[in-house]
């Protein structure tokens, strides 16, 4: 099973996060299959690949509970299609 989950990247107290698809029993800094977005909770930036996020959801990823707000902040499951629609 796959998550969508942060893995944390950056420096000592100035930490930043790549938003990454990898599977359930992987460990946080675990090998991941893809990189599918960036957040900066400083800055509060946030960088998403929508296409690959749809991909991945459409394929039974689930994301984290902390994932899912930035998704939903970002807009991302009004894109999904309307069978899809168990985040909202």
């Amino acid at each position: 099973m796959l998550k969508l989950r942060l893995k944390r990247c950056g420096r000592k107290q100035r930490a930043v996060f790549r938003i990454v698809a990898i599977d359930v029993r992987s460990r946080r800094e675990g090998k991941d299959l893809q990189k599918v977005g960036f957040y900066d909770p400083i800055k509060n930036q946030t960088y998403l690949n929508v296409t690959a996020i749809l991909y991945f959801l459409e394929r039974g990823a689930q994301p984290t509970g902390t994932v899912q707000d930035i998704f939903k902040k970002a807009g991302v499951f009004k894109e999904l299609r309307p069978n899809q629609t168990k985040f909202n």
